[in-house]
């Protein structure tokens, strides 16, 4: 599991580094700032997964699901961290259902 880097948004302007998707799945930040960039350059959709860490009443939350399109891409945050916090390393968990051609970014703005 790799630790993606946070890449910040400035007035400047930023060209987002994309790295390949683990197979093992990766880590990013948190933050009400902070949110995921997935391309997905194969043929079939690809489930993306952020590993939530909340509880409710004493009830696990369920973990939240994207779908990224064939060949298309999606913005998922703000990742909130009361929702995907890993208590022991401060991270967010994101599983791929495939990490073929996937791409991905962590940015803040």
């Amino acid at each position: 599991m790799a630790t993606l880097s946070t890449q910040t948004i400035a007035l400047a302007g930023l060209a987002p580094a994309y790295t390949a998707a683990a197979g093992g799945g990766d880590k990013c930040e948190v933050g009400d700032r902070n949110f995921l960039h997935v391309k997905n350059g194969s043929g079939s959709p690809v489930t993306v997964t952020l590993t939530a860490t909340a509880t409710v009443r004493g009830q696990a939350v369920a973990n939240l699901t994207v779908s990224v399109p064939a060949s298309g891409e999606r913005m998922i945050g703000p990742l909130a961290p009361d929702l995907l916090q890993n208590a022991v390393d401060g991270l967010c968990g994101i599983g791929y259902s495939s990490a073929t051609t996937v791409t991905v970014a962590s940015l803040r703005i």
